[in-house]
């Protein structure tokens, strides 16, 4: 993996998007630092991890420039005793999941005198492996969860079933966007990031309105 071949995996990606824009997240949690300073070399600016004290410490070796310049964002699951360190280091947490976590990361912002960023993770297919608010979940806490002090909710983030049909995709997807739809509408609001669409089915993504897609593989093959 080189600069050079990032660029080209890049450049390939947002051919195959237009006429959509969505800001590509490049998920580096299975590399190494080698890949962020060629991700960042080849134009990204934003970096996916979601092993904490992985990621902290590939943060922390990271030349200054690039430290300043970027935008990290914590894409896994989140244990709440590891919550403090992420606020710490991470500009957006994409994987609020529980109302618990939420509030976690709302004190832990507020010792830090800090604003955190967060998205708020939807189980649209209610698979039982993965993590995040049910709908009903949501729809009950989301007045709590605003009112948090010290925490910006900027939008929400699902993950699709793996292996899905484009015709499974599509109903997963779409409904992320009713429901950002329909929280907005409902709460005078304009959050604006929907993060959803990984390697293998971020183009069903960005057809149905993805705002961040989470591009590992296919961006350092």
């Amino acid at each position: 993996m080189t600069v050079s071949s990032v660029k080209e995996n890049l450049l390939r990606v947002k051919k195959t998007i237009v006429p959509y824009t969505p800001n590509i997240i490049a998920v580096t949690k299975y590399f190494g630092i080698d890949a962020i300073l060629d991700a960042y070399n080849a134009g990204l600016r934003d970096f996916g991890e979601s092993r904490a004290n992985d990621a902290i410490e590939k943060i922390c070796n990271l030349p200054e420039e690039i430290r300043k310049n970027s935008r990290f964002h914590f894409i896994g699951h989140l244990q709440t005793n590891k919550a403090e360190k992420v606020v710490k280091y991470f500009d957006y947490i994409q994987s609020v999941d529980s109302m618990k976590l939420a509030k976690v990361i709302s004190e832990s912002a507020k010792k830090l005198n800090k604003v955190q960023k967060v998205l708020l993770e939807i189980n649209i297919s209610q698979e039982v492996q993965k993590f995040g608010f049910s709908k009903r979940e949501l729809y009950d806490n989301f007045e709590e969860i605003l009112n948090l002090e010290n925490l910006a909710v900027n939008g929400f983030m699902c993950m699709a079933p793996l292996g899905a049909s484009d015709e499974e995709l599509d109903k997963v997807f779409n409904e992320a966007l009713q429901i950002k739809t329909e929280l907005n509408k409902k709460y005078n609001l304009n959050l604006q990031e929907l993060s959803m669409g990984m390697s293998d089915d971020y183009l069903r993504a960005v057809a149905n309105g993805a705002t961040m897609i989470r591009l590992g593989r296919i961006l350092f093959k």
